[in-house]
């Protein structure tokens, strides 16, 4: 199938976001931009945030994990699990008891201004810096397969594509993407199974003898028992668990949109169906990706990672039709964590930093401006942020947001774990400088652990790499930091902020 009809697909696919937004948006003011007017239907919400917490990296990354690690994935997800449930029983709660627009106003009201701030500031960077990993890894396939050979630039499909994305986002926020999220996920599952399909009639196999197949070949395997390694199933279900309670349950833009369900127990039944659907859901991408990595091999072909699943679906391997399939399911994963990110960003900023709300004496179109304003600066960041993953180009994205996560929600787990657990005071004005040392301390450990890899990157040689080689052997014993390290951050922030605290009574 040629570029220039696959790119009217794509078009097509914009057009009908185009629709729904101009219709959602109607009428729409601030509090249906920060929370929908706290009247989003919970199904809705719960269906679309499969889609937002999947993104592009799922539907490209995690099948390109199979060839190399099996189903070892699935460990991760297990672990997702467990920390919605801590959502759902410790977080929300919280959250409606206070009737929380920003959840990190908690932090003002436990600590003070500047935990607020600090935990604003955090967000804005960890939100930041995953959306657009998220987005330069779809971005790249559509520019590599399709816009390279119409001969438009990278920048270009960037620039565009935030042009979109600002355009049915600018008015209607959190009120038009539960809808839109809606409609991308729909698009993305169809995506996911058509493919599962079309790979299974290939290769003249039903499902259940694929999954066969694939445990004959070991590569069903989902748990790593050697303590060592950073697929360790502890380190895999813990850190699975943590990486959820911080990236949703302590992120603005995934409790956005559940905060703006009107009550409790419909924002407890979306985490819960949310939770569930993504069980399903991952076991299939993994299916999926154990068809690819033999098809693959069958037919010789040199592909892994973040290349097997559009080279195969792109590369003529597949009938056109799955082509097309393949390209809506992928930008349906890309859009609801760009749009819903740069949503949630323009709020967090408005409300957190800006303190929009309270400014009682702006005029309400005063304020719309202002959010305008915030919105735009937001994309240019963004594009930005494409572009330097451009520059960085790494092979594996999904690892490269898992480390991400690691350094810059630590502290905001830290921040919301000392609230909740203890009942001391902060002194205030110190917390930014916790927040700060943890993240820095966390970099400086990772370095000596990963030594080796840091040699073998850099063509580092001599006393000093000989050097820093046997301190790093000396320190862990072979010992490698997986997504864990979120945790290690969390807990040297906590202990951070217990140094800088004192009783209640005090």
């Amino acid at each position: 199938m040629s570029p220039q009809l696959l790119f009217s697909f794509v078009l097509s696919y914009f057009a009908l976001l185009l629709i729904v937004a101009w219709r959602t948006s109607r009428n729409a003011n601030n509090e249906s931009f920060f929370i929908g007017n706290k009247n989003s239907n919970w199904v809705l919400v719960a269906f679309g945030m499969v889609g937002t917490s999947l993104s592009g990296v799922t539907f490209v990354s995690v099948p390109g994990t199979v060839g190399s690690a099996g189903f070892q994935y699935y460990q991760v997800v297990l672990g997702y699990f467990i920390g919605y449930l801590v959502i759902m029983f410790v977080l929300l709660p919280l959250y409606y008891r206070l009737n929380l627009t920003s959840i990190y106003n908690y932090l003002k009201q436990r600590f003070g201004p500047v935990s607020y701030k600090t935990g604003a500031i955090f967000f804005i960077i960890s939100r930041t810096l995953g959306a657009t990993a998220r987005m330069y890894l779809v971005v790249n396939i559509l520019q590599l397969f399709i816009l390279d050979k119409m001969g438009i630039t990278f920048w270009a499909t960037t620039a565009v594509i935030l042009l979109l994305i600002l355009l049915y986002t600018v008015e209607g926020g959190v009120k038009t993407i539960v809808y839109t999220d809606t409609l991308q996920t729909s698009f993305m599952l169809l995506g996911l199974v058509v493919c599962i399909w079309a790979i299974l009639g290939q290769m003249d196999m039903s499902f259940g003898q694929a999954v066969t197949k694939l445990g004959e070949q070991g590569l069903t395997k989902v748990f790593n028992y050697d303590a060592n390694s950073t697929s360790f199933f502890l380190k895999q279900i813990l850190g699975g668990a943590f990486i959820t309670i911080a990236m949703t349950g302590l992120d603005q833009e995934m409790m956005q949109k559940n905060i703006s369900v009107k009550t409790l127990t419909d924002s407890r039944k979306n985490m819960l169906t949310l939770a569930t659907v993504l069980l399903v859901v991952n076991f299939l991408f993994l299916v999926m990706g154990g068809l690819l990595h033999m098809y693959s091999t069958e037919h010789s072909l040199n592909l892994k990672g973040d290349d097997l699943f559009p080279g195969i679906a792109l590369g003529g391997h597949l009938s056109p039709i799955i082509g097309v399939v393949f390209i809506i399911g992928l930008i349906s994963a890309l859009f609801p964590s760009a749009d819903g990110a740069l949503t949630a960003l323009t709020s967090s900023f408005c409300i957190d930093l800006l303190d929009l709300k309270n400014k009682t004496e702006w005029p309400e179109q005063q304020k719309k401006r202002t959010r305008w304003v915030v919105h735009l600066s937001f994309a240019a960041l963004f594009f930005a942020c494409v572009m330097i993953f451009k520059w960085i180009d790494d092979k594996s994205i999904i690892d490269v947001i898992l480390k991400v996560a690691g350094y810059t929600y630590g502290p905001l787990l830290g921040l919301f774990a000392f609230g909740i657990l203890t009942k001391r005071k902060l002194r205030d004005q110190y917390v930014l400088w916790v927040c700060l040392a943890s993240p820095l301390l966390i970099l400086g450990l990772d370095f000596v652990n990963n030594a080796e890899w840091f040699i073998g990157k850099t063509g580092m040689s001599g006393d000093f790499a000989d050097s820093l080689q046997r301190l790093s052997t000396q320190i862990f014993q072979g010992f490698r930091f997986g997504i864990e390290i979120l945790i290690l951050n969390g807990l040297i922030t906590f202990a951070g902020l217990w140094m800088i605290s004192k009783k209640e009574e005090d």
